[in-house]
């Protein structure tokens, strides 16, 4: 585990990591990254350069690869194997596929998500994002017994796959990998104080975690400017 907290903050104390997921998960790790001081328009111009400037280098990296291709990558190989124990394709993989295959873009929502859909999307790593002020601290890593059950972002009731990844709070699950974030702790046009959270399953090294990371990091200090890291953690069961 490495961290980089706030010396003016506790933000270190806020993510724990059950026994139980160390058990199941010996060789994986989770990322967290909290911001503080940040702000969400609706639309950010330096960003949207950004991101245009992204997309176009996205199809030039994966020029003349079909899926069969891209499943070459080693993260995106990392995560189909997660993905296929639970009979399900990865989805930062088909987003990706839907700019290179289907001339699409990176979803524009508020400024703050983009910021993490353009990390995504550039990384391949999957991330969840949630205002922290609607957190309900610790943040816990586990993995789901199939019995629990949260409310998705489009807000539907959803029960995890059992063996899967989960985060949860003190009120409930936030996010999983396969079903993704809650819609309790969305990010939201208030949201000022951000947490981001990456589960990366073995295959995925802590390094990859950390530049992953400081690129979302990049992406909302280019919104605002001030904003501050609270923590930069990488967690594994060792």
């Amino acid at each position: 585990m490495t961290q980089t907290p706030d010396p003016l903050g506790s933000d270190e104390t806020l993510f724990t990591v059950t026994p139980t997921w160390k058990a199941a998960y010996p060789r994986a790790h989770a990322g967290v990254l909290v911001m503080h001081g940040a702000s969400n328009p609706a639309r950010h111009a330096e960003l949207e350069r950004h991101k245009a400037n992204l997309e176009s280098e996205l199809r030039e990296r994966y020029a003349g690869l079909d899926r069969a291709g891209l499943l070459q990558n080693p993260t995106l190989k990392a995560y189909d194997e997660h993905y296929r124990r639970f009979k399900k394709t990865y989805h930062v993989q088909l987003q990706l596929e839907s700019i290179l295959f289907k001339g699409r873009s990176i979803p524009a929502v508020a400024a703050l998500v983009e910021a993490m859909f353009m990390a995504e999307m550039d990384t391949l790593l999957l991330t969840a994002g949630h205002d922290l002020d609607t957190v309900r601290l610790p943040l816990t890593l586990d993995a789901a017994t199939g019995k629990e059950s949260y409310i998705l972002l489009r807000g539907e009731p959803q029960t995890p796959k059992a063996g899967d990844m989960l985060i949860r709070d003190r009120e409930g699950i936030v996010s999983n990998i396969v079903y993704g974030p809650d819609q309790r702790t969305q990010i939201n046009a208030q949201t000022r104080n951000a947490v981001f959270t990456v589960y990366a399953p073995e295959g995925i090294s802590p390094e990859a975690i950390e530049t992953h990371l400081a690129e979302i990091q990049a992406n909302v200090q280019l919104i605002a400017p001030a904003a501050r890291v609270g923590l930069l953690g990488i967690f594994g069961a060792q």
